[in-house]
């Protein structure tokens, strides 16, 4: 046996005034008396949780208290609380009461806890017309009769884990109730009178006993109602019944069995956007598809309008050339006879010799390289195997600009001659070629043809 004396609580406060002292905080001390109390008498928040009393006949003085808690302690009654008509909040959950009789007198009480006890049926609270919280779970409560008619300010009730077969009309005059809990009881319909409850936001009557959809259609009336959970019922364990309550729901509903809608119909917006993604990536797919194909038709188109530019310049180069054979005062013109003479010899001797080492051996001129690169026909392998690789590069038009006018020389050359005799070389080079093997560099476009631009 464990006592409390006044020295020790003023010891604690370190005051020697007991009537300064207003709360005392006095949880886990093993405590079995507190008569010492009753000098406190200006107390008004006492926390006497996690000790041994077996009763509360130390707090009868104790006449300004608001806030008392004793959970967990051996309480087998409340006697002694009757005279504590000041309280607010009483929480003395997790005792061994049978019984709520005493609390009759306590008509400022706004909020009673009694959950974890022995009690068996709820009384007495018609003169409690300010209690707004009840919670009475697992307790052996087996009805709610009409001991809640008087109570019009009550919000919040919890009845869960107790043996509750029906709730009939016994929240008719509850107006104000936002919250209602009943899980864990033998409840197999929801009564039409839970209509009246129109401020009602939560309801918990999961694992119970309702099988049929009729016993949820009041569900549809409670307009304000925001979280629902019937989980462990057999209603809710069939999918298609499952879907059928959840129709009855009023679009205000966020939480239904634990899960918030608003994330499945975030999911399920995630989804239809995937698939319009998807529907998105093939269309797109397609598009640039067709566009690759509209390039690769204009790049022909460009490489025609390119091949036409060049007849056309060189058409214009040849009559430059016959203009400057009939002027005697251009000092160049013999050297471009001679030049266009060794050149066809070249090219005789290049077209009547078949053997493929006296045509790698021949040197190609810069004109030559820049056609084979032009030509549409002409592979990789054929155009990266010439001996000059490193000259054929995007500027070699450029470079090609650059020769003559360093030379000063105009080269004139039949184009139709030329492209014929190309088309022999390249023919036979395909023919008797071997591909070289190229660098990793050079590795790019081997997988078919390609086309220059």
């Amino acid at each position: 046996m464990k006592s409390l004396s006044v020295e020790q609580v003023l010891k604690e406060k370190k005051t020697n005034d007991p009537d300064s002292i207003k709360e005392l905080n006095l949880g886990h001390k093993a405590l079995t008396d507190v008569s010492c109390l009753s000098k406190f008498k200006n107390l008004e928040k006492l926390d006497l949780r996690f000790n041994n009393l077996t009763d509360l006949q130390g707090l009868k003085s104790c006449v300004n208290l608001k806030w008392l808690s004793v959970v967990e302690n051996k309480l087998q009654s409340l006697n002694g609380i009757e005279a504590l008509t000041n309280l607010t909040v009483l929480n003395a959950g997790k005792n061994k009461l049978k019984s709520m009789n005493e609390i009759a007198s306590l008509t400022n009480l706004g909020a009673l806890i009694l959950n974890d006890n022995e009690i068996s049926s709820i009384c007495n609270l018609d003169l409690l017309k300010d209690l707004n919280s009840l919670v009475l779970s697992r307790n052996p409560i087996s009805e709610i009769g009409d001991s809640l008619s008087k109570l019009k300010n009550i919000k919040k009730i919890s009845l869960s884990n107790c043996r509750i077969k029906a709730i009939g009309s016994s929240l008719k005059s509850c107006s104000n109730l936002k919250e209602l809990r009943l899980a864990h009881n033998e409840i197999k319909a929801l009564p039409t009178e839970l209509a009246v409850n129109k401020r009602l936001l939560t309801l918990d009557v999961g694992n119970n006993m309702i099988t049929k959809l009729s016993g949820l259609e009041v569900l549809s009336t409670l307009s304000c109602l925001r979280n629902l959970n019937i989980r462990g019922n057999p209603i809710s364990d069939n999918d298609k019944s499952a879907k059928k309550v959840r129709k009855l729901l009023l679009p205000s509903v966020n939480v239904f069995n634990a899960q918030s809608l608003e994330k499945s119909s975030r999911n399920e917006k995630h989804s239809r956007f995937d698939t319009d993604d998807e529907t998105f990536d093939t269309h797109h797919n397609k598009t640039t598809e067709e566009e690759q194909s509209k390039e690769g038709r204009k790049s022909k188109k460009s490489s025609k309008r390119n091949k036409s530019e060049e007849e056309e310049e060189v058409k214009n180069e040849d009559q430059k050339s016959k203009k400057k054979k009939k002027s005697k005062s251009n000092p160049n013109v013999y050297q471009v006879e001679t030049e266009h003479k060794e050149e066809d010899k070249q090219k005789k001797t290049t077209s009547n010799n078949n053997d493929d080492a006296a045509e790698k051996k021949q040197k190609k001129t810069p004109k030559e390289e820049l056609d084979a690169i032009d030509d549409a026909e002409t592979s990789f392998a054929d155009i990266f195997s010439r001996d000059n690789v490193s000259k054929v590069s995007g500027d070699g038009i450029e470079k090609r600009k650059n020769s003559k006018q360093e030379t000063g020389l105009v080269r004139v050359i039949d184009n139709q001659d030329n492209k014929k005799r190309q088309k022999k070389k390249t023919e036979k080079n395909q023919s008797k070629s071997v591909v070289i093997d190229l660098p990793m560099e050079l590795e790019i476009g081997l997988g078919g043809e390609s086309k220059w631009e």
